[in-house]
Formats: structure tokens, sequence, C-alpha cells
């Protein structure tokens, strides 16, 4: 057991997170080592001010660009996007540890007969002509038709056979434009070894075990709750998992942390143990402003982020305007070991104009010279990572 301050625990994470501090995170290698450590970022296609897995990787990764994800994506093919926690990108490294995941969607086409000869057309489309998007190719006949792995659904017979086949492994993304997908054989770009691996863990439980240690080590701490963080693993109630931190605290892989004046019990992996040690001895890294992104890795626990930074935040992207506090799309900033306040901001392309919409700081921030440097800093940094020349501010403050 080992026990921690409110403050200590705050910095473990954010210099896990590679938040606090310098940038541990550079350029591209920068990009694959983060997303190993995170197991996946949270993929979403609202582009705002950058989509979600973005704005993830521009707080952490230095000299981050776009291009850099897109390559690593659909050039390099090091990184795939798959579901993980909902819709994912993940390193391609971990493609058979899901492969009981596209074996349930195979047996889950079973109840779609009718796919059979529409996953034929798209076969011999995809051996001709090569990537497509649902728009490129009109199979005949409508069914409705949901996926086995994630939310998708329809009844576009093109789009659901791509989605089907997606979902077995079968397809993976080739690119995106946009917010639109296009599709190729996963046989081209996936190595037939991993293309072809089994199952590499005997059961569920083992199953239930890497993906718990995963998403501990993705958010840092993490206690034995309900949690957002636990999302899209398939059979994992309460007991399971009560039986799956038993086992790991048993083979030593993860470690019981107490943070007062926290009642629950938190959790991190044995392997962070230096981490924790380094904080123990009292490190006072530099600070630096960052804005965070709403599906951020740190951010899947809110309850815990409550709890630890004494910040309430809630995405409002679903709430009605009228009921919203806040704005549409807005990112938690952070400045050094706290959580500041949220911005609202709208990256304008076509103008190469960085709209600063509004800035609601908590209630007992500070205006120090010190703050708005940093956050001077952070939107300059922010507009070269949209590629804009000027920023406008409509309101700093509220």
């Amino acid at each position: 057991m080992i026990q921690l301050t409110n403050r200590q625990a705050r910095q473990f994470l954010l210099l896990k997170h590679g938040l606090l501090g310098d940038y541990i995170f550079s350029e591209k290698q920068g990009i694959l080592d983060f997303v190993r450590q995170a197991g996946c970022i949270q993929y979403d296609p609202i582009d705002v001010c950058g989509k979600n897995a973005e704005l993830v990787l521009q707080s952490r990764i230095q000299g981050f660009t776009k291009g850099m994800l897109t390559e690593l994506l659909y050039e390099d093919r090091r990184l795939i996007d798959y579901p993980d926690k909902n819709l994912a990108i993940i390193p391609v490294t971990d493609w058979p540890y899901f492969e009981r995941y596209r074996q349930a969607a195979r047996q889950h086409a079973e109840r779609y007969p009718e796919m059979e000869a529409l996953i034929a057309q798209v076969q011999e489309h995809l051996h001709n002509k090569g990537a497509l998007s649902s728009d490129d190719l009109k199979l005949e006949g409508n069914f409705a038709w949901r996926s086995a792995i994630h939310w998708s659904s329809g009844s576009n017979s093109s789009r659901s056979v791509l989605e089907q086949m997606y979902s077995t492994g079968e397809l993976i993304i080739h690119h995106k434009k946009g917010t639109r997908k296009y599709y190729d054989l996963a046989s081209k770009y996936i190595d037939p070894i991993l293309l072809n691996a089994v199952e590499p863990l005997a059961d569920e439980l083992e199953h239930h075990k890497w993906r718990v240690l995963r998403r501990i080590g993705s958010v840092g701490l993490l206690w034995n709750r309900a949690s957002d963080a636990w999302l899209n693993i398939w059979g994992l109630k309460a007991a399971q998992r009560s039986e799956v931190f038993r086992q790991l605290l048993d083979e030593k892989r993860i470690i019981a942390v107490t943070v007062e004046p926290i009642k629950d019990t938190l959790y991190c992996l044995a392997e962070d143990t230096p981490l924790i040690e380094a904080v123990l001895g009292h490190v006072e890294p530099a600070w630096r402003c960052e804005l965070i992104a709403p599906l951020d890795n740190l951010m899947w626990d809110r309850k815990l982020i409550q709890a630890l930074f004494g910040f309430d935040y809630t995405w409002e992207i679903y709430t009605p305007a009228l009921k919203r506090k806040f704005g549409y799309y807005v990112l938690p900033l952070l400045y050094g070991e706290r959580f500041i306040g949220r911005a609202e901001i709208l990256a304008e392309r076509k103008t190469g104009t960085l709209l600063v919409k509004k800035i609601w700081y908590e209630n007992d921030v500070k205006q120090t010279l010190e703050l708005q440097t940093a956050l001077n800093d952070c939107l300059q940094k922010f507009a070269l990572f949209h590629e804009c020349h000027t920023i406008l501010a409509e309101s700093l403050q509220e």
C-alpha cells in the first residue's frame, strides 16, 4: 500500500501523462510511445478545434502535427483504427488481443444470410479497384443491421456490409477524408503473423486482466468501481472486475494507493513505482499550460478528476443548447498541477484564424502574470497546431 497526498497523486498522474514539466514525448516516435503507454486513444470525428485524438496528442507531443498521426495510421501502418474504448486508435501490434471480438462478429454475421452475396461483391471491387467508401459501391437490397462490436447500424446495404467486414477484421480503414471512411482488405497491410495470430489469452478472465491493466495504465490511477474507463470491455461486471483486481494485486502487477481524503482505494501499475518514488521525493517540475481533449485518457473517469482536482467537467456537446452551462465544444484548461478553467475555441481554417470564444476560469484562480504568459504560449502553440496565423479573442475570461 502506497500513501500519497492529494498533490502527490495529481503530480503522479500529470507526470505519467507527460502534461507536467518538460515534454517527455516528441515527434512521431513520441506518438507511438504514448499510444503504447495508453493502450488506445479515443477517436471522435467531430472537428471544432481538432478531432479528439489529435487534441490528446497535441497536449503531450512536442512538435506534433496532424500529418504525423495520419502517417502512422495510413502510411506506416503502425497504428490502426479499431474499437477499444468505443471507437479508438490502437497499436497494430495489439491486433491479436481483439480476436475474440472479431470472432463474435463472424458469428453475428450468421444472422444476416443475405449479406454473403454482398460481401462477395465488395471483395471483387477491392481486388480490382482498391480502397472504397460506402458511396463508391451501390449494393442491391436493404436490410436492418447492427454491429456486434460497436454501435454502427443502418439500412444502407453498402455501409452495412463494409462495417460488418470491418468488424470481422477482413477490412481495415485504409484512410479517411473528413469523416468519410475508406476501407481495404486487411491482408494488404497487416503482417500475416499478426493478422492470423490466434487469441493470445487463455480465457475471458485473462482477457479481462489484460484489458484492466491497459485501462489502469491509460488513466494512471483508477479505482475498483463503476467508471467510463471500463467502457466496451465485454462481460466486465462488478463481480468480475473485483476478481480481476484481486488477482492482479496477488500477482503484484498493480499496487494499491491511498490518497487523502478519498475513501476509495486507487490502483496504479506496478511498473509505475519509480515514478511514484520520484513524486514522493518531492519533485518540483516546471508548470505549463495545456488545452485538454474532452475524451482525453486523463478525463475518462470524471468523478476521479473531481475528487483529485476539484474540477467538475461535463462535455456538453449532447446537452440541449439552452441547458448548457458553458458551450458546445469546451476544452478543460490545465495549468501546472490543476485545472484552472475551460475554453471554447474555434479553428477557422479558411481564414487561418484561431477564435478564442470564451474562457471560464475557476472561481479561485488568480490572474497572475505567470499564468497569462503560460496561457499565451499555450494559445500560440494551439494556433500553430491548426496552422492558424491569427488569434482572435472574443472574451478571454468570465
